[in-house]
């Protein structure tokens, strides 16, 4: 695949060239997009300016400097939820600064959450329970994604989430948030 730079000048440009088929805005998604932050700050600056709306989608793991400068010119966040302290930790990071970001979007911006259930991994009813409580305190109204794992790369050798964990995965959450929404589970519709 070939890839080449674009300005942010060049990405709004392009951006409202599409208005006209229904485009409203612009998502910095795929990878992280926070790691870059001061090109999406640049970019969404310029988006706001002409009048699109800005997405992010980010794992949430970030510093108040950084939602100090993106708060302001982001419209939308869906962060990813992966679990509870135990489920970051083993994966070399922490649920607090994700739990802010979380805090800090809601406060301002429309946000929704993401939880990829893995079997094995962050699948335990009661460690899905506290992290949906933390949720709803901050907000019952966010709306979250519950989405099926599929074995890939490192992780092949774990099945997929099998549907009975999904949906009590669901009820658990259902029972604490105003919307809850199963992700890429067409098979079980």
């Amino acid at each position: 695949m070939r890839t080449y730079p674009v300005s942010p000048e060049e990405l709004v440009e392009r951006a409202c060239a599409l208005q006209n088929k229904g485009n409203i805005g612009i998502a910095y998604t795929y990878n992280e997009p926070l790691i870059g932050y001061e090109y999406v700050r640049d970019t969404a600056k310029l988006a706001r300016k002409a009048g699109l709306k800005n997405v992010v989608v980010t794992n949430g793991f970030t510093t108040d400097d950084v939602l100090d400068a993106l708060l302001p010119v982001i419209d939308a966040w869906n962060i990813d939820l992966k679990g509870d302290e135990a489920f970051y930790r083993a994966l070399g990071g922490s649920l607090a600064p994700v739990k802010n970001t979380i805090r800090r979007a809601a406060a301002v911006s429309h946000v929704e959450l993401t939880t990829l259930v893995i079997p094995g991994k962050n699948d335990d009813p009661q460690a899905f329970e506290n992290i949906v409580q933390m949720v709803a305190e901050i907000d019952p109204s966010i709306p979250l994604h519950i989405s099926r794992f599929f074995p890939a790369r490192k992780w092949r050798h774990i099945p997929a989430t099998p549907h009975p964990i999904l949906q009590a995965m669901q009820a658990i959450a259902q029972k604490h948030l105003e919307i809850v929404i199963p992700g890429n589970v067409h098979d079980l519709l």
